[in-house]
């Protein structure tokens, strides 16, 4: 491990690393959908089984929430990373008119941004003159310090497509034993309680799945995913019992 470690830091892989670029990760995207689509579907579950509703209507309605709640969580996710990217947009074209108009005003917020982080004297003078030289550099570090916005972010129709994947795909799993128990009766006798064993399931992989790219315990991270969704998936089902006597 510590020869691989190596190799990433030898002055050829470092440039190329650098040349390329950070690069935007939708683990947040896919969890997102992953998460929200199982619990949201199972909830649609837990209360039509709770309220002891036939196969039928779970499957109609848990298909609604697939199309209608996954369709919105895109929609929502694509314009909030919208927005995201319109406040650079704005806080670049706000920067671009104070350095044209305000020159030294704006080297002075560069110097203060670092006399702040600890800089002080001719390092500091240095710093100043390197990033006030260049224009770009100049307004991208007043977009970062000073508004702190991050320059690199999400494509809108990329995260709202991840979105919608993982809640989809994810979200139907708690459907297929209803599905399968409406077209072949009697090859799952507790579709409600397979549906379960399924969703507690696809909630502990969604979260060791998250683990391996945030350095979490994957038991823990699934653990705790686990949970979440279960309590949602409970007041669900309690809701459906205790409202079980508006539809008899």
């Amino acid at each position: 491990m510590m020869d691989d470690l190596q190799k990433t830091h030898t002055p050829a892989a470092i440039q190329d690393r650098l040349r390329v670029g950070p690069t935007y990760s939708y683990l947040r995207d896919f969890i997102y959908g992953a998460v929200d689509g199982v619990v949201t579907t199972f909830a649609v579950v837990s209360g039509v089984a709770g309220a002891g509703l036939p196969s039928g209507v779970v499957i109609v309605l848990g298909a609604a929430n697939l199309a209608g709640d996954g369709f919105s969580m895109a929609v929502s996710n694509y314009l909030g990373t919208r927005a995201d990217r319109q406040l650079v947009e704005r806080a670049r074209r706000i920067e671009e008119e104070h350095v044209t108009a305000y020159p030294e005003g704006e080297r002075e917020e560069i110097r203060q941004i670092f006399r702040a982080k600890g800089l002080s004297g001719s390092d500091l003078e240095q710093i100043v003159t390197a990033l006030t030289s260049n224009r770009k550099r100049w307004i991208d570090t007043m977009i970062q310090e000073e508004y702190g916005l991050a320059l690199m972010g999400a494509t809108p129709s990329r995260a709202a497509a991840i979105t919608f994947a993982a809640f989809v795909l994810l979200g139907a799993l708690p459907l297929l034993p209803f599905i399968s128990e409406f077209f072949k009766p009697g090859i799952v006798t507790k579709p409600f309680l397979v549906s379960s064993l399924v969703t507690g399931t696809a909630f502990f992989l969604v979260g060791a799945v998250k683990a391996r790219f945030v350095l979490q315990h994957w038991y823990r991270a699934g653990v705790e995913t686990f949970i979440v969704g279960g309590i949602a998936a409970t007041l669900a089902y309690l809701v459906g019992v205790a409202l079980r006597s508006v539809v008899r």
